[in-house]
């Protein structure tokens, strides 16, 4: 049982609160991390079986030249290959915290919050539903932590097996987009398992106001200290907390300070000086080397792929989906705008500086003046657009447009093909970040067929909109 130290009344308001967190929070860790450990399942059978493949292909034409060194190099590791996707399928072993697991901070930090709830028996009150879900929650993400570990192996497996052949194979010519292939099966692999953690990340609003609470805690912060695994790499979990970490970083110099302590060490340190510090940074890039294994996505420079990757390869569908809107006005005589044009629409990323897309439009019409406001329906509009990146935050863009310019009052008259009109547009849009997930955009068009409309309509065009 964990004691909150906290006044009594802060404390009983606390545990109100988290009594109301747990079920949602539970809920919505539970089907991520279901989500994630199916995401990557399916993800490494494919890698796995796209090796079993290529090195199929390998070992054919291996054996019209050599049939022993055909069945050295391919045949067990096919066998390997086979075994591990069949793996796939079973239970994952037991997750081993520290040293023996990769990092991940999200996960670690879930892995504690359910850890904590469930050994503080105060915060979950005596609901055994609520029990049961946290046990089927906490059980589900340490399966996770199991399949993640799992698809680091056999990510590292690719990786020197992908070695292996190059070093064995370079000399034959005819293999040589054969190994390609590989090459760009493994970095894609490693990019989408990045990719998968990073969406698994984004916390829901139950899981922030859980964390928010928890936060709160002054036990939890000691749990984590004791039990996490960044709280393991860093060898805090035989006791102390926060405090042991304290202890630890008090002894650490700064880079100045380490600076001037070399010029110092190799000016009085005669004519073995350099060779002393040289064998001392050849232990402690030793040391760091090994401490780095846990943070595989610090690795970027081994990770370097020999081929000009797609950026959007590891995106799902969705993912690559942009959605927006924009609105125009009807230029009038007066300074009061006749009719406005609000439209959505959604693009598809092609590429990471293109997009294309479809969207419809409404056109509202809004009086002829301020003495005369009157809101009227003027008319429907279908897009169709594309944009590609010029310079910085400016880009071309262009689409073919169908407009119904006129008023309606039924289905009859929306559907009237004489009165439906032809825009080419093409023009420079610029585009810029409000926030993290919402962009702004300005664009500037030409309709090359506006002479050709009844009625007439303005061949320049400005539209202001935003996109997410």
């Amino acid at each position: 049982m964990i004691v909150l130290s906290l006044p009594a009344a802060a404390q009983d308001s606390l545990l109100t609160k988290m009594n109301a967190v747990p079920e949602k929070y539970l809920s919505q860790v539970k089907q991520k991390s279901k989500k994630l450990e199916n995401q990557v399942d399916k993800r490494t059978e494919q890698a796995l079986a796209l090796m079993i493949r290529q090195e199929k292909r390998l070992q054919q034409k291996m054996m019209k030249i050599d049939s022993v060194a055909a069945k050295n190099i391919f045949t067990r590791s096919i066998d390997s290959l086979g075994k591990l996707k069949a793996s796939l399928r079973g239970k994952t072993a037991k997750y081993e915290k520290a040293l023996n697991g990769q990092y991940f901070g999200y996960l670690d930090t879930l892995s504690g919050s359910l850890g904590f709830l469930k050994d503080s028996d105060k915060y979950l009150g005596q609901a055994k539903g609520i029990k049961d879900k946290l046990k089927g929650s906490l059980d589900q993400v340490k399966e996770l932590q199991g399949k993640l570990q799992q698809a680091e192996n056999i990510k590292q497996y690719i990786r020197e097996r992908r070695e292996q052949l190059k070093s064995q194979l370079s000399q034959y010519t005819s293999m040589t987009k054969d190994l390609q292939k590989i090459n760009k099966e493994a970095y894609y692999y490693a990019q989408q398992l990045k990719e998968y953690k990073e969406v698994f990340s984004d916390r829901k609003k139950a899981e922030a106001k859980a964390m928010e609470l928890l936060q709160k805690v002054p036990a939890y912060k000691d749990f984590l200290a004791r039990n996490s695994q960044l709280a393991s790499l860093f060898n805090l979990s035989s006791g102390g907390g926060a405090a042991n970490l304290e202890q630890q970083l008090e002894g650490l110099q700064t880079r100045s300070q380490v600076e001037q302590l070399i010029q110092q060490r190799l000016g009085s340190g005669g004519p073995n000086a350099r060779q002393a510090i040289s064998q001392q940074m050849d232990a402690a890039r030793s040391q760091f080397d090994e401490l780095k294994k846990n943070f595989p996505d610090l690795d970027n420079a081994a990770e370097m792929p020999e081929f000009k990757p797609k950026e959007l390869k590891t995106k799902s569908f969705l993912q690559r989906l942009e959605f927006g809107t924009n609105v125009q006005f009807q230029r009038s005589n007066q300074y009061f705008p006749t009719t406005g044009d609000f439209a959505g629409q959604v693009g598809y990323k092609f590429s990471k500086n293109g997009i294309l897309g479809l969207g419809a439009a409404y056109k509202l019409g809004m009086g002829t003046g301020f003495n005369n406001i009157r809101f009227s329906h003027q008319g429907v509009g279908i897009r169709s657009f594309g944009d590609y990146k010029l310079k910085g935050t400016f880009f071309v863009n262009g689409g073919f447009e169908f407009n119904h310019n006129a008023a309606f009052t039924n289905t009859n008259q929306l559907l009237n093909a004489t009165i439906w009109t032809k825009s080419a547009l093409l023009g420079i849009s610029k585009k810029y970040k409000i926030n993290n997930k919402l962009k702004g955009n300005m664009m500037l068009l030409y309709d090359f067929l506006a002479n050709t409309q009844t009625p007439k309509t303005d061949a320049v065009k400005f539209r202001v909109g935003y996109s997410f």
